[in-house]
């Protein structure tokens, strides 16, 4: 912890710092004096709320707001009682367990009986300045993909806390049905692959678009297809801390529906321009879903069961780009391009509907919001609330870490930059395969545009290879070096199967570039894009799954890190595609990206491996030490505004009529006498002066 948060702590804990000329009301049940006459901070939580003063130190009546004709002498009430959850579950006797209190509420009467309302609200403060403080200590470690802390261990310090009804409650996404889970990822998986879907399925109809807006650098055709990649580089970093706040399920909605306008805009664009501009805000609403999805899936899939769930979540962003340019190459051959974004526009209806349907809200702190405004509605007690209101990050502290984490991870961190290199160069090539084939299969082969829609098979076929071979076999190797190691899992055990990349990619884009430059039979470029497709998955597999677990204090950031790499890489790479296809054939330029994804997948895979944990934790001690920062400014921010909320209230406390005046004098705290009459019981019916100056009740 740093010093500035240690500060604050100390701040926070301390109840003696009244100023010397400062009159100010203070329950008794929250500040207590020491033999020395020193004040005291009474227990947290509350346990000696209830306690008489001992004897021998300086006490106070009860607070109260209004004069009393009771007698100076009579004896002095109880101290204001708060109720915990079991007196409170003892005043409705229809209620019998915790679990089933906690899904109905507590009015504020049930806790605080007929304390004053703004005692109650300093009590009030003063609990969430205890709260905030424990619950820090108790997430300190957590993950960010963990399933954030609900803070059921606090219930008993703050009765008006809103939290799952115990750790089996089955509104927790994390305790849903399998059936609901897996529907729920069907759905997400569903939604991330229509993005990449869209991407592709123009760039067969790309030289008719081109021919419609009298277009003939091979550059700019290109870039009608990979802009929609460059806003993914850009929008996940500012959508992921949206979903946090508003909620997953809104933020996926406004995602697809904004993919849905701009698919359709872009068929009716009428020049390049349009185009280009349509196609990029298309694109930032196909990022919404690869920006969430990963969190989707760690919402509601405990660590030990999420690699299935993984697995199908990948497979929009591998198999998307291959499939729709199969379908779209018969429209294009058959009917105006137009034709090809309104087919489009009709499954992206259609997968917008359905999503309606399925998807669900599956972030935790935003259920329990919910959660909570249903029963502030219920027991009409407005100070409701759940934990994350009073700790959690303000919408641009949010927004700062998820742009700023991941971009230092990616230049500090060496492994993050090195895996994420070779994982951005392979998305880049996959994205020079597409945006070249159209021109390969018609130039060449001379094939059409609905068959040369077909040979996108190719590469498709590598893809499910990849996915039914690699996936197993990097689950079996996890497994057996794991009971090697004596049980102990490291990171990585999850890359020996990048071998098969490191070894098929170089390979395919041989096959591939020769093949194709001599003109050989269909069948052999495609096997060389199938070779491709096979390391494509061994790298996306074994990387994204080392990225979660190399640190789970970072695994989103990391792998935000990565997806912003990857999409730079897949933007760029198809510019200059045409140029070196020019200068050097595709045989010698694709030996040349042979033998970089060569030197890539073996150098830093092997360092990783023999030297990564050194590393990681090398790194973890930087990243450690920036989180240490925004954690520390996050404290401060509470702890000053609790700081202004406690002192506004107690101010508001003694210009209403407070009976204590606390005074510190030459360093002890002394307590003066009653100003008025003797103290009232908390259920009397309070009293006020009258215009001549006698005493009349209210109910009069």
């Amino acid at each position: 912890m740093s010093e500035s948060s240690s500060t604050a702590g100390s701040r926070r804990t301390s109840r003696a710092r009244v100023p010397s000329d400062a009159s100010t009301v203070v329950d008794r049940s929250i500040v207590g004096a020491t033999d020395d006459g020193q004040l005291k901070p009474v227990d947290s939580t509350l346990k000696e709320s209830s306690a008489q003063s001992r004897p021998g130190t300086a006490t106070a009546p009860p607070l109260t707001r209004t004069r009393s004709r009771r007698s100076v002498n009579a004896p002095p009430p109880p101290a204001m009682r708060r109720a915990n959850t079991a007196s409170a579950i003892a005043r409705r006797p229809s209620v019998t367990t915790v679990k089933s209190f906690r899904s109905i509420g507590m009015s504020q009467k049930e806790i605080y009986g007929d304390a004053p309302a703004d005692l109650v609200q300093l009590e009030r403060i003063r609990t969430m300045e205890t709260v905030a403080s424990l619950y820090r200590s108790i997430t300190r470690d957590e993950g960010e993909m963990s399933a954030p802390n609900d803070a059921q261990e606090l219930v008993d310090i703050d009765p008006e806390l809103v939290t799952w009804d115990g750790p089996d409650d089955p509104e927790n996404p994390r305790n849903w049905l399998r059936s609901k889970k897996w529907r729920a990822t069907i759905a997400i998986s569903i939604y991330t692959f229509l993005g990449p879907f869209s991407s592709s399925i123009l760039s067969p109809a790309v030289p008719k678009i081109c021919a419609s807006f009298g277009v003939t650098d091979r550059t700019v055709a290109a870039l009608m297809v990979s802009i929609f990649v460059l806003a993914w580089a850009i929008v996940p970093l500012l959508v992921a801390p949206m979903s946090e706040i508003f909620g997953r399920r809104v933020v996926l909605h406004v995602s697809i529906f904004v993919l849905l306008v701009f698919n359709m805009a872009c068929g009716l664009s009428q020049d390049l321009t349009q185009m280009l501009v349509f196609r990029f805000l298309a694109g930032a609403g196909g990022a919404g879903p690869l920006a969430i999805g990963a969190g989707v899936v760690a919402d509601i899939w405990n660590d030990d069961e999420r690699t299935a769930a993984i697995g199908l979540f990948s497979i929009g962003p591998t198999l998307g780009p291959i499939i729709a340019p199969v379908i779209s190459g018969w429209i294009a051959m058959s009917l105006k391009w137009q034709w090809v974004f309104w087919i489009l526009t009709i499954v992206n209806g259609a997968v917008f509907s359905l999503g309606l349907a399925m998807v669900e809200e599956t972030y935790a702190p935003v259920l329990l919001q919910w959660k909570a405004r249903r029963l502030r509605k219920e027991t009409q007690n407005p100070a409701l609330h759940t934990v994350f209101e009073i700790t959690n990050f303000t919408p641009m502290e949010k927004l700062e870490i998820a742009i700023s984490r991941p971009i230092a991870l990616l230049f500090t961190n060496p492994i993050v930059f090195g895996l994420g290199l070779y994982m951005a160069f392979t998305y880049g090539f996959l994205y020079l395969l597409l945006v070249t084939f159209p021109s390969l299969w018609e130039q060449d082969y001379h094939f059409s545009l609905g068959i040369t829609g077909l040979m996108y098979i190719g590469p498709g076929v590598g893809f499910g290879l990849g996915i039914l071979t690699v996936t197993p076999a990097a689950q079996r190797v996890y497994h057996a070096l794991t009971a090697s190691n004596g049980g102990i899992a490291k990171p990585e055990f999850r890359l020996p199967v990048i071998a098969i990349g490191a070894v098929c990619m170089p390979v395919g884009l041989i096959w591939y570039g020769w093949s194709a430059e001599k003109q050989l039979f269909w069948i052999m470029p495609l096997i060389g894009a199938a070779l491709f497709g096979v390391s494509l998955i061994a790298v996306f597999q074994c990387i994204q799954s080392y990225l979660i677990d190399m640190n789970p204090s970072y695994a989103a950031s990391s792998t935000a890190a990565g997806t912003t790499f990857r999409s730079l890489f897949g933007f760029a790479m198809p510019l200059f595609a045409s140029q070196m296809y020019s200068k050097l054939g595709r045989g010698w330029g694709n030996t040349m990206l042979g033998f970089v994804a060569l030197a890539i997948g073996t150098v830093f895979p092997a360092v990783v491996y023999f030297r990564g944990e050194r590393i990681r934790k090398w790194s973890d001690k930087h990243m450690d030490a920036r989180k240490a920062k925004e954690q520390a400014k996050r404290e401060e921010r509470i702890a000053r505004r609790l700081d202004i909320e406690e002192r506004d209230q107690m101010e508001k406390v003694a210009g209403e009529g407070g009976v204590i005046e606390m005074r510190r004098m030459s360093g002890a705290a002394q307590v003066a006498e009653p100003q008025f009459g003797g103290p009232r019981q908390f259920d009397e019916i309070p009293e006020e002066a009258s215009d001549d100056g006698s005493i009349k009740s209210r109910s009069e």
